[in-house]
């Protein structure tokens, strides 16, 4: 848990709440801050399984699934291929449209460019190609005088992305299993704050929508959990235009490394069916392998 990138205080919390959820279900657990001696800590740990609870850059994204294959320890959730596949987000969307399922357009471009002028007709986002948790996401509507002054820790490259307008959807998948549809409701744009922070939204579960369109939402997940090969849990994202009936749905992303927070998604769906959170930390052990 923890780790250098832009996540590591969701996944710090996330992998305090697993942590706490495994001994509760008879694991003995050592939680490790992953930093530069993340390798030679585990060889003298030795574990049986590495629960993966990083979020982000290096441990979402291929880098430490490598690591693991390579120590041949034997790891939780998706493995190096769909794990760098889901967390480039323009490449992600190429494997989502060869197998149908509907995307809106995007284009990968400087920071100095995006800076300049409007590289598409807005409205449109721009976000970091390869972080998640809504890390630097900038919204530009219609009426903005101007193109976007990104900040300066934003990458070289970005990606500009269409907007896609609607209510955000949700369906986490384990397994083969789509469990269930969420609407996330918020005051404003879903952003960091919106996702971790007490109060900054409200999750309906079930979802109070048409049944084609839920229909829609738990086999996209599934086809995109599929599409990218991974494995254990991942959770797909979803905008859903009320006004153009299921030609309104659009898939944001697949997250390979669901946050498990106490405000998190994915936990609390499968509570909702039915599912403890112990029983899930439990269901991802389990579930580990090497070869992901």
């Amino acid at each position: 848990m923890g780790g250098p990138s832009a996540e590591r205080v969701v996944s710090l919390s996330s992998g305090r709440a697993c942590a706490a959820a495994l001994r509760e279900h008879g694991y003995t657990v050592e939680e490790i801050d992953a930093g530069a001696d993340l390798a030679a800590r585990l060889v003298d740990l030795a574990p049986d399984v590495v629960f993966n609870a990083l979020h982000g850059r290096w441990g979402e994204d291929g880098c430490v699934q490598g690591l693991l294959e390579w120590l041949q320890i034997p790891y939780t959730h998706s493995g190096v291929l769909a794990s760098a596949l889901a967390m480039d987000k323009q490449r992600s969307k190429e494997v989502f449209r060869q197998v149908g399922l509907p995307i809106v357009e995007s284009v990968i471009v400087s920071a100095a460019e995006v800076r300049a002028r409007h590289v598409m007709d807005a409205p449109y986002v721009v976000k970091p190609n390869s972080e998640g948790s809504s890390v630097g996401v900038y919204l530009v509507n219609e009426a903005s005088n101007g193109p976007p002054q990104l900040d300066d820790t934003m990458p070289e490259m970005v990606m500009v992305e269409a907007f896609a307008p609607g209510r955000e959807l949700t369906t986490t998948v384990m397994g083969d299993r789509p469990l269930t549809v969420t609407d996330i409701l918020t005051d404003g744009w879903y952003d960091y704050d919106a996702k971790y922070k007490e109060g900054g939204s409200r999750h309906i579960v079930p979802a109070e929508i048409p049944q084609d369109i839920w229909d829609a939402c738990m086999s996209y997940a599934v086809r995109a959990h599929d599409a990218l090969g991974c494995r254990g849990v991942s959770r797909t994202d979803f905008r859903w235009d009320e006004s153009k009936g299921i030609d309104g749905i659009i898939l944001l992303e697949t997250n390979t490394q669901p946050g498990m927070t106490s405000t998190s998604l994915s936990p609390e769906q499968a509570q909702a069916i039915g599912i403890s959170f112990p029983d899930l930390c439990s269901w991802i052990v389990e579930d580990a392998s090497c070869n992901r």
